[in-house]
């Protein structure tokens, strides 16, 4: 999948920000955090379900960006893919320290809309003006949200990366270090089964 003009320019973009950092320039940090901070926020929360655990990792996140910035290579891939793969890494460690392989609290108490991540749900989500469609859009995200946590974690990452980030085959597969045919293999697996369980949830609550 090429790369679209606005995407170009995103990472030209995000280019110059990572160099003016290097050179010592707090502004341009700032402008770092600003530009990737809704993005990690977003991940983060779509794997752990917690908006206090995914403020906390997106925290994590930066700190350490902010502390390996110097090894940032142009010439390896791109920004994005080397802050997500960051990411992704503090999420594997968390998911270690927490054994978040067992089931998932009480969703509806975890669940919270801070209005920062945009995501398929947002996309699918009406978006009229009306009580009705905001409650509706709530239950879509808190559905999504729910069946998601019940994927296993080597397949709701391939979804989250493909669908939810909107990243590429070659980028999810550089930061999940695997071949693209087993990306291309989880994201359809992880698919079949969000749908499944989609299904199921929706029959539960009708």
């Amino acid at each position: 999948m090429q790369r679209t003009a606005e995407q170009q320019a995103t990472e030209e973009t995000l280019g110059r920000l990572v160099r003016q950092c290097m050179a010592g320039d707090q502004q341009a940090w700032q402008q770092l955090v600003t530009a990737q901070h809704r993005r990690i926020y977003a991940i983060c929360y779509r794997f752990t379900g917690s908006a206090m655990d995914a403020e906390d990792l997106t925290q994590e996140v930066f700190l350490k960006l902010y502390r390996n910035l110097a090894s940032f290579d142009t010439h390896k891939g791109s920004f994005q893919t080397w802050i997500t793969t960051l990411a992704r890494n503090l999420l594997v460690d968390h998911f270690r320290r927490t054994r978040m392989e067992r089931a998932t609290d009480s969703l509806d108490a975890g669940y919270e809309d801070d209005g920062r991540s945009a995501t398929m749900a947002d996309r699918l989500a009406d978006t009229r003006p009306t009580q009705e469609a905001h409650a509706s859009g709530l239950e879509l995200k808190a559905r999504i949200q729910q069946a998601l946590k019940q994927l296993s974690p080597e397949l709701r990452e391939a979804v989250v990366f493909r669908d939810l980030e909107d990243m590429d085959y070659k980028e999810i597969a550089q930061v999940l270090r695997i071949p693209e045919g087993t990306v291309k293999s989880r994201i359809s697996r992880g698919r079949g089964e969000l749908a499944r369980l989609l299904q199921r949830i929706e029959g539960q609550v009708v």
